[in-house]
């Protein structure tokens, strides 16, 4: 019998689980009796055997067939973009999305990446291939760790440094993702990863980290409060790290007394990747695995991931069954996490039965061309001018020249936690092109460096019979797999495999990459070989190879990249190459998981630079980071750059090289950064003659910036972040105490500061007015203001409100508080309001209360913080008693 189609009547025959029978919606802290998510999910965990039970509690969901329930992989990715075997779309890096202080645009972003991820549920469906990562109705995102220190290599995923602009992106992409109702999730969200995580990636799985709790109040929990109560996001992720000696994922701080008590979260948990493990093996905080599980499930943990599972490891399981043999958990904490899991199936409509469940996106959603333009607004605004001396916008018929290793660079488009499969990439050097004109604008190559790695083409492959692309074969193994392989034996019964003579798929793809999802007939345990030829379009050095692991590449009868010991997030390998334009070179790429990746290089960089430069009007320099170097726990180590995370905030040398000889020629300098993180722009501060900060900005970024640099769009990006100029500025990595760091509580001088961003015009604002809620200011306020385009020209100005408290143990130096973004036309004015709840004027007392405190404030509304130098108005206003607000 469907589970949708069970009697009424059969409910009450249903033994009781801990589950309540007046059940909360996730996220949210009201009532709901009679949940019907809950009833369902009741009724088909009490028809389970135990067996059936315990693997459920892992990511990966094993079907069970006897009760209609498919395998469910709950490893969903999609922080800026959905991550499939189709091209979806690539937006720009949460840290660009940030950078917009635009709200509706970030929801709009997550919007259409909910529907990708829905049309790669429906394609996962049709394959049969539900068991693997990337085909659920759940995602891990947003990343909503507060962004504390430049080092860290996965900054690049959040909304910055501030607490109230990360809690306010991060509920707008919760509600896109999930939808207008989060009882029916279109996608089911799960902020991550908490709390009180953000770096260093080299000690996360093991680190102990001592947080005050003024700090934890004040800093690392806000957003994640808003993502949940407010932002009613279904799901969260807990983290790998200790928090007071207890680990994240056991902790009953965060698990128990925030989480589920003071916030009425009802939602589902989800482990960090092997942070369940690390309870024992790393914080030794347990003495055996069966101890570690007990700990996190008893703790609140519902799922675990587990990176056994990606190669299908057997026996994960038998941890819960240990822990349930010695008393350690029991079954009805089984059933409990087990009754909150598929109640989040059906709600998402995974699962059969429940009314007004969403209904199954078509496959076509995927990569739809409305998600590309959403894709260029989101660039557009992200990007931040730092300085222009009036160089800006490029006036016509101006002759550039594009140096700098990313000037025409794409990978370095996608940044972190993005899928090589994205739509087409537009560089800063076709965006320059298409907007000037081809003749216009001449690359100068650069010389080999640690950022090279780019998607190689279609334009540039051809299949063995000269159609574009490359031609594909996948075979299946001869030699029979099983659905789990012992623990330690996968590799070795993979080496011995024998796979079938012939191919059972044979077709053309447009590059070399990891399609093999898309294909029904192909086995999760397969071989994939891509043949075909390159054909360079100039004559020049190239540096030719491969990115993932586990593949070869052979050119011209020999190897230039062997990936089989290479580890997932490791540089490119790579082999420097004389190629001739047009001619075709023979390639065989064979393996899984692999991209064919290249980067036109140079032997004499400077001399190239040099005779460019003399025919050049400008020089647009392209230089930053890639999410290769800073990144999520790599075993990378190269100058500036260790194991993830960065050791300095300053360019390569190769860059800075460059940049001093591209000065000496005497041409202004456009300097346009792509990076995931504050870096040292001092240099470009005090030389070039306009800083672009145009971030990892997704597939259209050199759509964006060449609509920004040439003035077809109005510069209206603004820093989520402070640039420092050294790592010396600032309090050690390890330490996560905010004294001295953020614009909250940094008392140095920046380089740039917190909310900086010029535009192509100046915007005036007349003095606030403040009007206090009945019953005083404490229970809130309304801002008023009067914004005019002094302009000639039609612009996008981003108003920002910052609070100054009263003078008591705690406060920050200063806070934003709101912010808006206007669109006015030249000489327009227009009223704006600012609603300030109490929660937005309360602070944080040094024993962690947060109220409103009695006193004088003040509030300054402009273009960015007041006493930076760009147009603010201030006013005040006074609390006259304090006033005590929940956690």
């Amino acid at each position: 019998m469907r589970i949708g189609t069970l009697a009424a009547a059969s409910l009450l025959a249903l033994p009781p689980i801990a589950t309540p029978a007046v059940a909360r919606n996730p996220g949210a802290g009201r009532l709901v009796a009679n949940d019907p998510a809950l009833r369902l999910a009741r009724m088909i965990v009490a028809r389970m055997t135990l067996e059936e039970k315990l693997p459920q509690l892992l990511n990966v969901a094993p079907a069970i067939p006897r009760l209609g329930v498919p395998a469910y992989n709950w490893w969903t990715e999609s922080l800026h973009g959905a991550l499939g075997p189709r091209a979806t779309t690539n937006f720009p890096e949460p840290i660009g999305l940030a950078a917009t202080f635009d709200a509706p645009i970030v929801q709009q972003v997550a919007g259409a990446i909910s529907t990708e991820v829905r049309g790669l549920h429906t394609l996962a469906r049709a394959t049969g291939r539900t068991g693997r990562i990337g085909t659920g109705l759940d995602t891990w995102s947003p990343n909503i760790n507060i962004f504390r220190d430049p080092r860290w290599g996965r900054g690049q995923e959040t909304y910055g440094e501030d607490p109230f602009l990360t809690a306010t992106m991060g509920v707008a992409f919760v509600r896109g993702m999930q939808g207008p109702n989060p009882d029916r999730p279109q996608v089911i969200a799960s902020p991550k990863h908490f709390a009180v995580h953000s770096g260093p990636e080299s000690t996360r799985h093991h680190a102990n980290v001592f947080v005050t709790p003024h700090d934890l109040e004040d800093t690392y929990l806000p957003a994640f409060r808003a993502a949940l109560v407010d932002g009613r996001a279904g799901s969260v992720m807990c983290a790998y790290n200790r928090i007071d000696g207890q680990p994240a994922c056991a902790s009953d701080l965060l698990l128990k007394d925030h989480l589920r008590g003071a916030w009425g979260f009802t939602g589902y948990v989800v482990s960090d990747c092997d942070a369940v493990r690390d309870i024992a093996d790393n914080h030794k905080y347990a003495p055996d695995a069966a101890a570690a599980v007990a700990a996190a499930l008893r703790a609140g943990v519902d799922s675990e991931c587990n990176t056994e599972t990606m190669v299908d490891t057997a026996g994960l399981e038998d941890r819960y069954r240990a822990a349930l043999q010695r008393g350690l958990l029991t079954e009805a904490d089984i059933d409990r996490s087990l009754v909150r899991l598929f109640a989040a199936r059906y709600r998402n409509g995974d699962l059969p039965g429940l009314a007004g469940a969403p209904v199954a996106i078509p496959t076509s959603a995927i990569g739809a061309p409305e998600h590309r333009r959403i894709a260029l607004a989101a660039a557009e605004r992200s990007m931040v001018l730092l300085k222009n001396d009036g160089v800006l916008p490029l006036r016509p018929g101006v002759k550039l020249a594009v140096i700098g290793p990313l000037g025409d660079a794409t990978r370095v488009l996608r940044g972190n936690y993005s899928s090589p499969l994205s739509g087409p990439p537009v560089s800063v050097l076709e965006g320059l092109r298409t907007a000037l004109g081809a003749g216009q604008v001449t690359l100068v190559p650069f010389g080999e460096s640690i950022t090279d790695g780019d998607r190689v083409p279609t334009a540039a492959l051809l299949t063995p019979d000269g159609r574009p692309g490359v031609l594909a074969r996948y075979f299946n193994t001869a030699t029979p797999m099983p659905a789990r392989f012992a623990p330690g034996t996968r590799e070795k019964q993979i080496a011995a495999a024998q796979y079938q003579r012939t191919p059972v798929v044979t077709r053309i793809e447009p590059d070399i990459g990891d399609r093999n999802l898309d294909l029904a007939a192909v086995n999760d345990v397969h071989r994939a070989e891509w043949t075909g030829f390159l054909v360079p379009p100039d004559t020049g050095r190239y540096r030719v190879g491969l990115t993932g692991t586990g593949g070869t590449l052979t050119l011209d009868g020999k190897i230039v990249s062997d990936r089989r010991q290479a580890r997932w997030n490791d540089l490119p390998g790579m082999t420097t190459l004389t190629l001739e334009a047009g001619k075709r070179y023979p390639i065989r790429a064979e393996g899984h998981g692999i991209d064919l990746v290249w980067k036109r290089v140079s032997d004499a960089p400077f001399a190239e630079l040099r005779r460019a430069a003399a025919a050049a009007d400008v020089l647009v320099a392209v230089v930053g980071l890639t999410s290769d170097l800073e990144a999520e726990e790599t075993a990378v180590s190269v100058p500036g750059f260790a194991g993830g995370d960065k050791t300095t905030l300053d360019l390569p040398a190769d860059q800075l090289a460059m940049l001093d000889q591209a000065r000496a020629l005497g041409k202004p300098i456009v300097m346009v950064a792509m990076n995931g993180s504050p870096i040292n722009l001092a240099w470009a501060k005090d030389n070039a003659a306009a800083v672009l900060e145009a971030w990892y900005p997704g597939e259209t970024g050199g759509t964006a910036a060449a609509n920004i640099l040439t003035g077809r769009t109005n510069p209206s990006g603004r820093l989520p972040l402070t640039f420092y100029r050294s790592v010396a500025d600032l309090p050690p990595f390890g330490d996560y105490a905010m004294a001295g760091r953020t614009y909250r509580y940094f008392t140095g001088i920046p380089v740039y500061p917190f909310g900086h961003g010029l535009s192509y015009m100046r915007f005036g604002y007349t003095m606030p007015t403040i009007t206090p809620q009945r019953g005083g200011a404490e229970n809130g306020i309304r801002v008023t203001t009067r914004i005019t385009n002094q302009g000639d020209r039609p612009g996008e100005e981003v108003a920002q409100l910052y609070l100054n408290f009263p003078d008591r143990a705690g406060v920050p130096r200063i806070a934003l508080r709101g912010f808006r973004r206007v669109a006015l036309r030249p000489g327009e004015t227009r009223l704006v309001n600012f609603d300030l709840s109490p929660r937005d004027l309360s602070s944080v007392t040094p024993d962690g209360a947060r109220s409103v405190a009695a006193g004088r404030y003040r509030v300054s509304i402009g273009s960015g913080q007041p006493g930076t130098g760009v147009p603010s108005q201030t006013a005040s206003f006074t609390a006259g008693q304090s006033a005590a607000l929940p956690k």
